[in-house]
């Protein structure tokens, strides 16, 4: 007689996370580093200049400021399921109709507006709340599952890209990701994210066991507070942190954060290429800085989550300070072997600074109101998102180069390692609230 295998029941809460890797591998494969790839075919056949090329991704990122809120509250409210499958359609659609632009209007509506919506109200606080509401004392190693699948987007799809792009041109490389996006992005949403957090499943963060008679939501509820507060997690509503100095220490240094980054992901190609590398070898360095990145998402959230709240400050701050050494490197030896010196250094400090804010964002102010405190910091972050690839474009149309733009990214990414040692975590409210107020 055969004897019966029984093989251990996943935790939800780990289909939630596999679920946001897979979205965010393909859809930042196109939108957030993709984007290199495409930016010098997409202007020389249409005839952009950098600055004008750089407008579209701007153009979503501007916008990310007005439907960050506005996705947060929702998602707080009535759960990130029905969010994110909007975001995975628009992203479908704006990838299939990049086939068709012809214009500069409508690579901005395209591009800027319907693919970078998607983008915005998809994959960062839908997702990351979802994965916040399932994880506490396994958080870090939760979100850096998800970061990783985003920056092995960087090495599997954008080289993908970059070969679509020389074999059958941008136009089809877009249309491709377009349907992929829809046929898998789509069905994996709609089954595997939840609307809600794990105790109104009957079950505790991290898949922790109930070791009490538990009757009614209500109290399943109370138990998943109690548990967070194991890690001196307290629940704040949005005006309570948003009374707190660490709120807006949080958002200057993500404000920092998000000058750099879309200058890497889009100028990177172009700055290469301009120095002379063929456009597929800059493919392939590109890859260097994000996949160095990928170890360090996991060993960032991995030390993050053994890291008490009032040291993970100094995480963040390692992570801009290996970021700023690297672009100092290169800036003083301007040659190709410093290059790697610096996207090895940059890529360090990227995969840290990945995962650990919104770590800190949910240690810091619970899991109630995640969604509506990551969404009005988005508010005030995304002008510098906006701003920096414009700037970096202009600088190169002006002077021929990228330098003055790498510098000024340089100098703000110390000041932001300076001013960490001043973010202690919040003393809790005067007043806690039910679980179910957000603001």
């Amino acid at each position: 007689m055969l004897k019966q295998i029984h093989f251990p029941k996943i935790f939800p809460g780990w289909w939630t996370v596999l679920t946001g890797g897979i979205v965010a591998l393909w859809a930042y494969g196109y939108q957030a580093y993709g984007i290199s790839a495409l930016f010098k075919p997409i202007s020389l056949e249409l005839g952009f200049s950098r600055a004008a090329t750089s407008v579209a991704s701007s153009i979503g990122r501007f916008e990310g400021g007005f439907e960050a809120p506005v996705t947060g509250w929702i998602t707080d409210r009535y759960g990130p399921r029905w969010v994110v499958i909007l975001g995975v359609f628009l992203i479908s659609l704006g990838l299939v109709l990049m086939y068709y632009i012809n214009s500069l209007w409508s690579f901005y509506v395209v591009w800027g507006v319907l693919a970078g919506t998607g983008v915005n109200i998809a994959l960062s606080v839908p997702i990351d709340t979802a994965i916040s509401n399932w994880f506490v004392k396994k958080r870090g190693l939760a979100l850096s599952i998800k970061v990783m699948f985003a920056g092995l987007s960087g090495v599997v799809v954008m080289p993908l890209i970059a070969w679509l792009i020389t074999v059958q041109g941008w136009r089809i490389a877009c249309l491709l990701g377009g349907v992929v996006m829809a046929a898998v992005g789509l069905p994996l949403v709609w089954f595997f994210l939840k609307p809600h957090r794990p105790e109104y499943y009957g079950l505790l963060p991290d898949g922790a066991s109930v070791k009490e008679e538990v009757d009614k939501a209500r109290q399943m509820i109370d138990l998943g507070v109690k548990y967070a507060a194991e890690v001196q997690e307290v629940e704040f509503t949005l005006r309570q942190a948003m009374r707190t100095r660490a709120y807006w220490l949080l958002v200057l240094l993500m404000a920092i954060i998000s000058l750099v980054a879309p200058v890497m992901t889009i100028h990177t190609i172009p700055f290469l290429t301009d120095i002379g590398v063929d456009p597929l070898k800059a493919a392939g360095m590109m890859s260097i800085y994000v996949g160095v990145s990928i170890p360090f998402r996991f060993i960032g959230g991995f030390i993050a989550d053994r890291l008490k709240s009032e040291y993970l400050r100094f995480l963040l701050g390692a992570g801009c300070l290996l970021q700023a050494v690297g672009t100092g490197v290169f800036l003083l030896h301007q040659t190709i072997p410093m290059i790697y010196v610096w996207f090895v250094l940059f890529g360090m400090g990227w995969g840290i600074l990945t995962v650990v804010p919104p770590l800190i964002r949910a240690r810091y102010f619970g899991r109630k109101a995640f969604g509506s405190i990551g969404g009005s910091s988005a508010m005030f972050v995304t002008p510098a998102g906006v701003i920096a690839p414009i700037y970096a474009g202009w600088v190169y149309d002006t002077t021929g180069n990228y330098i003055t733009a790498f510098t000024l990214f340089a100098v703000l990414l110390t000041v932001a390692a300076a001013i960490l040692p001043f973010m202690s975590s919040p003393k809790p409210p005067a007043q806690l609230t039910d679980v179910r107020k957000i603001l």
